[in-house]
């Protein structure tokens, strides 16, 4: 067998990673020399990092995170601010996420709540979660299309397959009587099955009379606050420092 039938043999076993591996390694004048279970070792390696990379790139996608670039080299820490290097770093180990616990960052505008959250969807998805990010407004829009041609339940199942639910803006739409109900249903759905974390201006004691109705903002402020880690970010818009 020589390597053209190798080389097409890891292209039908659709592993094109190990496939080009394999190619660098023939051209190499050590090749030979090089112990057989260390040349499998490189083959496989090659693939599983490849699959790694693109289940990741896949899944970010998929997830439409706002700020995809945020990784934790870009996280500006300021105790100042109540960004706290100590508090932030342990979550980004996403072990909130295995006790199916939430996340809430509270803050004015402009002061990076956003930023936050996509830092931490980004770290959950490098761990294999899948991830789905909404802003409050398109989330009721999306649920409100979904009930009028009769496919809410089909919507919730599409939400529910997102271990982590990402609410950014949560208090900046208008509720009205149907979109509380499946608001409630969505985060009903993730309670000890999942995590969402959520992105507001409005402080969590406020969230009650926003929602309106006692009853549901009672249930769905026990669902989302009890097991939460709560950050709110002090000071003011950091974007009056830029040009954008």
């Amino acid at each position: 067998m020589n390597s053209n039938d190798i080389e097409a043999q890891f292209a039908e076993a659709k592993m094109p990673a190990a496939k080009e591996h394999y190619k660098l390694l023939v051209r190499s004048p050590d090749y030979h020399r090089i112990p057989t279970n260390e040349v499998i070792f490189q083959l496989l390696e090659a693939e599983l990092v490849h699959r790694k990379r693109t289940k990741f790139e896949r899944d970010l996608k998929a997830s439409k995170i706002k700020y995809t670039t945020a990784v934790t080299e870009n996280i500006i820490f300021d105790s100042r601010r109540n960004l706290d290097r100590n508090v932030l770093l342990p979550l980004a180990l996403c072990e909130w996420v295995k006790f199916h616990q939430n996340v809430v960052v509270i803050g004015l505008t402009g002061v990076g709540k956003t930023h936050i959250v996509s830092w931490l969807g980004i770290e959950a998805i490098k761990q294999g979660y899948r991830v789905a990010f909404k802003r409050l407004s398109t989330l009721i829009d999306e649920l409100e299309q979904a009930r009028n041609e009769g496919e809410s339940l089909q919507y919730r199942k599409k939400i529910a397959r997102f271990p982590i639910l990402i609410i950014d803006d949560f208090g900046l739409a208008k509720l009205t009587a149907p979109s509380r109900r499946d608001l409630l249903e969505i985060i009903e759905d993730k309670t000890g099955t999942g995590s969402i974390l959520i992105t507001s201006q409005m402080p969590v004691e406020k969230w009650h009379q926003y929602i309106g109705d006692p009853a549901i903002a009672d249930a769905i402020l026990d669902r989302l606050i009890h097991k939460a880690h709560i950050i709110e970010i002090q000071g003011e818009s950091m974007r009056r420092d830029t040009k954008h």
